[in-house]
């Protein structure tokens, strides 16, 4: 099948794989301090995984086929719970620590200006793709 706007099926699963990136930085900031969540422990700092970006197979005619970058896997950080002094809080253990989730709002930060720009590239991408197609749909009717 013949695309009229070739790579935007690429564009298109890395705007997703962005926008699952986003959401999960955008729930990290939002627990950074949630003390204890359903399971009654601190808030653990959440992942996302890609699967490989450059994935190469071989196509049948010799040339190199490029896969769409997907998201592999959602995974909890394994960074411990840091141990915050605070004997006034009701989840205060004997010697008045609290158990608080593992997550950096600058490190966040950072992670969620990366993902925007990313996706803000792909949408470009996208939008130039279109732009092209449309030029070139109207060439034959001039």
């Amino acid at each position: 099948m013949i695309s009229i706007i070739p790579g935007i099926q690429n564009t298109s699963a890395a705007l997703d794989a962005e926008q699952t990136r986003l959401n999960v930085i955008a729930r990290n900031i939002a627990n950074a301090n949630t003390a204890h969540g359903p399971d009654g422990k601190p808030f653990q700092r959440q992942v996302v995984v890609f699967d490989t970006a450059l994935q190469q197979a071989m196509s049948p005619d010799g040339g190199v086929q490029l896969a769409p970058v997907q998201v592999a896997k959602i995974e909890s950080d394994n960074r411990p719970a840091l141990q915050v002094f605070d004997p006034g809080n009701p989840d205060a253990d004997a010697k008045g620590m609290v158990s608080m989730p593992n997550i950096n709002v600058n490190e966040e930060m950072a992670d969620l200006i990366s993902a925007s720009r990313s996706y803000e590239a792909n949408l470009a991408a996208a939008k130039n793709a279109h732009t092209m197609a449309m030029e070139t749909l109207s060439i034959g009717k001039a």
